[in-house]
């Protein structure tokens, strides 16, 4: 079927002499069935005309003037009627269809989007400034967003079909991946992208943005400058991972540091850094490298520090064996709600390394290996805070100490929404103070004064 039959047959109006009249920027975002119809037919038609392989071989200003010419000929030839505006919107939408991730296109280059999430084709989402909106993104079908999907895991030696419906990936950029598809997502293919910062952000704009104080974030410092071993604990988009990036960007550029990763996120800076990534078994159900060997193998790499993207199993007791034995300032993040609930949920998980080990011996170790627990958060309002830091001081009995260092309040919400609060320390002067007057980076005793309160 023609262009002109695919345009006549989707309702698109004709001009007296004969062109089809598609109104692009109504139609732009209404999603309107003529101009689906007429991206999708020219879009076919430039591959049945071009050699793709000969383009790759091409700059990509002359691929886009050689698509644009192309497109320009298709038009005139199927008597479309647009103008240049709109003629060369369509040929961006089409060189994103042949050689970006379509759709998704204007939204990855958006800087304001934090997460994509791509409910099947006929509906997407994204996230600004932490709440979600709908946007008027649309795929032709489901079959166009699984040509999406195959294209972004393709790219990193990943593999999604029915027998292997589930994958993680990241986008070039580093944006990290995951996609379900049928059987397992009931309504088509699913698609979430959490974004990955050019610029990630640096502790001072945590600061400016209020996520948590000055004398907070001079605590943090001085943790990873003297080898503190410091586990990150939130739910689900808290920012741990961004908290993560910026305690790492704290390790001096003389320490060797090996990352250890599900996808690739952390963006370190310094010069001597070694990047491990863990990859899912094969269609035979062979080749899966776990955390757990990379954790194993990374202590053969003679690593000063090494950082854990996500501790989910049986390699927390490999981290944990790390931490004790010379492998100072380590860093890891786990999903929990609260610092208590963190110790928790890593007492679990040792236990799935399958070792039997006695509940206090395993709390021993782990109060012996970390330090200190930082708290994340995602407020109602959708901003990330620091609600607490909190020391582990040791064993008492069966149970491991805490105390809390500093910590959020929430008072009440304003008549915006935003959540109304104030960070305060509690008064408690930590046993690592001294530690940290050894490595030359002592704090002056006022950012413990529980008087001094920063109303957000």
């Amino acid at each position: 079927m023609s262009i002109r039959e695919q345009l006549a047959n989707a309702g698109t109006p004709f001009t007296a002499n004969g062109h089809a009249a598609i109104h692009f920027g109504v139609a732009a975002n209404t999603n309107s069935p003529g101009y689906h119809a007429l991206k999708r037919d020219v879009h076919e038609t430039v591959l049945d005309r071009v050699e793709l392989e000969r383009l790759a071989h091409f700059p990509q200003e002359q691929v886009r003037q050689e698509i644009s010419t192309l497109v320009n000929l298709i038009i005139e030839e199927q008597k479309v009627l647009l103008n240049d505006n709109e003629r060369r919107q369509l040929t961006v939408e089409i060189y994103d269809e042949m050689f970006g991730f379509g759709p998704l296109e204007p939204l990855l280059n958006d800087p304001t989007v934090s997460d994509i999430l791509v409910n099947t084709a006929r509906q997407t989402y994204v996230e600004r400034r932490g709440k979600l909106e709908l946007t008027n993104v649309v795929f032709y079908d489901d079959a166009h967003l699984m040509k999406v999907i195959e294209k972004i895991v393709s790219r990193v030696g990943r593999r999604i079909d029915e027998t292997s419906p589930m994958v993680d990936a990241r986008l070039p950029d580093g944006s990290r991946v995951n996609a379900i598809i049928p059987p397992s997502a009931i309504d088509g293919p699913l698609l979430s992208i959490r974004r990955f910062s050019v610029n990630p952000l640096q502790v001072a704009d945590l600061v400016a943005l209020k996520s948590l104080t000055q004398p907070m974030a001079q605590l943090l410092q001085a943790l990873a400058h003297a080898k503190v071993n410091v586990l990150v604990s939130g739910g689900t988009g808290s920012g741990k991972t961004t908290l993560l990036n910026i305690l790492s960007g704290f390790i001096p550029e003389d320490e060797r540091v090996v990352t250890i990763e599900d996808a690739a996120e952390l963006q370190l800076r310094q010069p001597h850094v070694l990047r491990l990534e863990t990859r899912p078994p094969n269609i035979e159900g062979k080749g899966e490298i776990t955390q757990r060997a990379l954790v194993r193998n990374a202590l053969r790499m003679r690593p000063d520090r090494i950082i854990l993207g996500e501790i989910r199993g049986g390699e927390a007791l490999d981290m944990l064996n790390a931490m004790n034995t010379g492998h100072e300032g380590s860093l890891t993040t786990i999903h929990a709600n609260t610092p208590r609930d963190a110790l928790t949920r890593l007492e679990n998980m040792v236990s799935m390394a399958g070792l039997t080990m006695p509940a206090k011996a395993m709390r021993q170790q782990i109060a012996s290996a970390i330090t200190v627990v930082v708290q994340a958060a995602r407020m109602t309002d959708g901003r990330r805070k620091i609600i607490s830091i909190q020391e582990i001081t040791g064993m008492e009995g069966d149970i491991i100490n805490t105390q809390e260092i500093f910590n959020f309040q929430r008072t009440g919400v304003a008549e915006d929404g935003t959540v109304r609060g104030h960070f305060k320390a509690t008064g408690v002067y930590p046993k690592f103070a001294e530690r940290l007057r050894v490595f030359g980076v002592g704090l002056p005793d006022e950012i413990y004064d529980p008087a001094r309160r920063f109303e957000v």
